[in-house]
């Protein structure tokens, strides 16, 4: 083949690369959900979709990074209330629900620990300091505690998943509540470790010897963690699990009036698992072009659409039917500034 034959070839291949990669949608934002879109970004691109990649690089960074316009999509565990989402021209997806979870590394402790909020405040506040203390003693009867330090580790970043577990522990005890407060970058007492994003807690906690940390259920399961078991408002130890996720969801307004906005933390029935929080995602309300917010847009709303069978054991609970019908108006919702609305269905 003649060199002027392949150069024209190599155009089209070049003009070919170059349109995929304007197509590639580029999410950044919570750890906490960051595995499950990887995998459904995978689902996507096999089904035909275009690029997908997501960065967990914290809540509040993906807020930050959707607000600069400079990521399509901006991923939060901590929603933004109305008025802040009209004044940065934003649109705001939930996409799923998930449990943070309390994990341990205890040397010969196999029995799963079982503590309760106001105790595991206790220790996040550092005033329980060693395991074999009285208080958990008497939370795990027959199990031989070891005579270990606690050593507690904490997110480095503006972290959803820490305002989740924060909001829990100020609800479970006052002191802590005065003390710490609920919110993604905490004013911890008494010095613990740091760690960045769910991935970093893992590897800091299995390195570390008498830690306790918090992380999504995904990471349980797939890191194999030793997951503490939690009593919650039923007075009942329960342990993570999808079902338990799904029974705070039923024990909520979201199930009962589709408020995706509505807490999930400490609901009462008898299998919720207490530390129970919805994820979203943040999109540009008013897009330069409606090419612009296309790709984004596409991907979501079939994520939206595949919702049960996306999520379906990965640690995670998809959206009650009540939030999933009112969600489609959502993707409307998003205008260009030439006023056309993007399309989202199909590819």
């Amino acid at each position: 083949m003649s060199v002027f034959y392949r150069l024209p070839l190599l155009l089209v291949g070049l003009l070919l690369s170059t349109a995929a990669a304007a197509q590639a949608v580029q999410g950044q934002g919570a750890t906490f959900p960051s595995k499950v879109y990887d995998a459904w970004a995978r689902a996507y691109a096999k089904a035909g979709g275009a690029a997908v990649a997501y960065k967990g690089t914290g809540s509040g960074d993906g807020v930050k990074q959707i607000g600069a316009r400079q990521v399509d999509f901006g991923g939060t565990d901590t929603p933004l209330p109305a008025a802040e989402l009209a004044r940065q021209k934003l649109v705001q997806i939930p996409m799923l629900v998930g449990g943070i979870v309390p994990v341990v590394n205890l040397p010969g402790v196999a029995a799963p620990l079982q503590l309760d909020g106001e105790l595991l405040a206790e220790i996040f506040l550092g005033r329980v300091k060693v395991w074999n203390d009285a208080r958990i003693a008497a939370l795990n009867p027959g199990v031989g505690l070891p005579v270990l330090p606690i050593r507690r580790l904490v997110r480095a970043e503006k972290s959803g998943t820490t305002e989740g577990f924060t909001r829990y522990l100020a609800g479970a005890s006052p002191r802590f509540k005065a003390e710490v407060g609920a919110g993604q970058a905490p004013n911890w007492p008494a010095g613990p470790m740091k760690a960045e994003g769910n991935d970093g807690m893992v590897q800091a906690l299995r390195s570390t010897p008498g830690s306790i940390a918090y992380v999504s259920f995904d990471r349980v399961l797939h890191d194999k963690l030793a997951a503490v078991r939690l009593r919650n408002a039923a007075g009942r130890f329960v342990t993570p699990a999808e079902s338990g996720f799904r029974a705070a969801i039923l024990d909520s307004q979201m199930h009962r009036q589709g408020d995706d906005l509505a807490t999930l933390l400490d609901r009462p029935g008898n299998d919720a698992w207490p530390i129970t929080q919805t994820s979203f995602v943040l999109i540009d309300a008013e897009p330069a072009t409606a090419a612009k917010a296309q790709g984004a847009l596409r991907f979501l709303y079939w994520c939206f659409m595949h919702g049960d069978e996306l999520t379906r054991g990965t640690g995670f609970a998809p959206l009650p039917v009540s939030v999933q019908s009112r969600l489609a108006v959502r993707f409307t919702q998003v205008r260009s500034k030439d006023g056309q609305l993007p399309a989202y269905q199909g590819f």
